[in-house]
């Protein structure tokens, strides 16, 4: 694609969303109109998988265009290597200004840091304004601008007493309302602030701005009326706990690929959580208007590059389990949505299998950059032209040294021995209930799966630049 003036980026990312936790996606309750209208205005990843179910390394990923087994970072902590290259980089280089506003979780976050004494790191990330805030347990324990603000008004404290009687509740007992108002809440202040960022940004360079709301992620806190929006009796059921893992492949690091590291959720609890979590959405959504209301009032809306995404999804209940830390689809699959009025034709759905990874070399493509001899992902654009085409025939992700496999039909997983553990025909069990791995007459897929992903492992090795 050759260069033509750069568009205005806006990248809008949610926290642990399911593919599913949007209502053009969903079938719950569940009303989120801003989402929605990205996706009428563009087009939706209904196979969209996360590169890794566990924060850190999904992002570093999704940034970076690297694979867990490239950049090194396998779970919540330590961080990427110091001559990382990000798609912000090339960016920068074609002439934009490159905003970020919320949670990046790029790093671990200590105790008592501020995350402030960050922002050279950041900088030297690709970005030129760096506003960012922690998660949702670790703004308990770590300081930003949002804290400092929190501070002012005497409300971090607050926060703090709240979130140690949510620790001590444990994650399915601690539902209720945040005691913050709906205005004070973190993923309001995250919204406000990136629309302050937008409406003083100079009109010297286009502006890519991304924003990184630390919500819906755990624990379930939506604030004031969020908190009573949906009625649980109306959220639909959890999938049902399946057979799991045969016993002759349960070692602990299997066990906890298979049924990640919270104990099985109590079935009461689940219809309330997802009240709860779908009220957090209900709030980022509005935020989602409110941004791009401001694109609207700088006259940049029209002619935007938007993407909607999110890191992993979330349990809520399915299988058992919450949380993240496992290959089932529901913390698997994620919203991915791309829109660009003129460049793409709105309202379609893609059901080709893209990774989040994919997005990195998409953004390039869209403004005109050469390809990064680095990144893993592949473009997406053939299917933004046409949503019959497809880039890939497999996606993949990994978390713990364990390494998955999905394509149309089988999902298959294997441990850093390369024992498989997990083998699912999605086709005839889309819900994930019979295992069968080691199962007669399976051998051959068993085979082909394994050798997929020696395949890629071994296609995937880091490019020198």
């Amino acid at each position: 694609m050759s260069r033509t003036k750069q568009p205005p980026i806006l990248i809008l990312m949610t926290d642990q969303q399911r593919a599913d936790g949007m209502s053009c996606s969903g079938t719950g309750p569940l009303q989120t109109p801003n989402m929605d209208r990205l996706a009428a205005e563009g087009v939706r990843f209904g196979h969209a998988c996360t590169n890794s179910p566990v924060c850190m390394p999904a992002r570093l990923s999704f940034v970076s265009g690297l694979y867990c087994h490239n950049h090194g970072v396998w779970r919540n902590r330590g961080e990427p290597p110091a001559d990382d290259e990000t798609f912000f980089h090339h960016l920068q280089r074609a002439g934009y200004h490159v905003a970020y506003v919320g949670k990046s979780h790029f790093y671990s976050h200590g105790h008592g840091e501020h995350l402030g004494e960050r922002e050279d790191w950041m900088r030297r990330r690709g970005i030129d304004t760096v506003r960012e805030t922690t998660g949702p347990w670790a703004t308990a324990k770590a300081a930003s601008w949002m804290t400092d603000e929190w501070d002012k008004q005497g409300l971090w404290d607050l926060y703090k007493a709240d979130y140690a009687k949510r620790e001590k509740a444990g994650s399915w007992d601690a539902r209720w309302a945040s005691p913050l108002a709906e205005d004070d809440h973190a993923d309001a202040m995250v919204g406000r602030e990136a629309v302050r960022v937008i409406e003083a940004h100079a009109d010297d360079k286009p502006l890519c701005i991304f924003v990184g709301f630390g919500g819906p992620h755990n624990p379930w806190d939506p604030p004031g009326e969020y908190a009573g929006l949906y009625d649980p009796a109306s959220c639909p059921p959890a999938i049902p706990a399946d057979e799991g893992c045969p016993p002759a492949f349960q070692p602990s690091r299997v066990e906890r690929a298979m049924r990640g590291w919270r104990a099985p959720v109590p079935e009461p609890a689940t219809a309330e959580i997802r009240a709860l979590y779908y009220g957090k959405i209900a709030l980022i959504d509005k935020w989602f208007g409110e941004v791009l209301n401001a694109f609207d009032r700088r006259g940049w809306l029209d002619g935007a590059l938007v993407v909607h995404w999110s890191d992993h999804g979330e349990m809520l209940g399915d299988h058992g389990l919450l949380h993240k830390f496992v290959f089932y689809e529901s913390a698997l699959r994620v919203p991915l949505t791309i829109r660009w009025p003129g460049k793409i034709e709105g309202g379609r759905t893609s059901t080709a299998l893209a990774e989040t990874v994919d997005v990195f070399p998409t953004l390039l493509e869209a403004v005109g950059c050469e390809p990064s001899q680095r990144c893993m992902g592949r473009s997406l654009w053939p299917c933004l032209r046409d949503p019959n085409a497809s880039v890939r025939d497999a996606a993949f992700s990994e978390i713990d040294d364990t390494t998955m496999v999905v394509t149309e039909r089988y999902k298959y997983a294997l441990d850093s021995r390369g024992t498989g553990y997990m083998l699912f025909d999605l086709e005839n069990d889309p819900q994930e209930q019979e295992n069968l791995i080691g199962t007669l007459g399976m051998q051959s897929v068993e085979q082909e799966m394994r050798g997929r992903i020696l395949e890629w492992l071994l296609a995937t090795q880091v490019k020198q630049s």
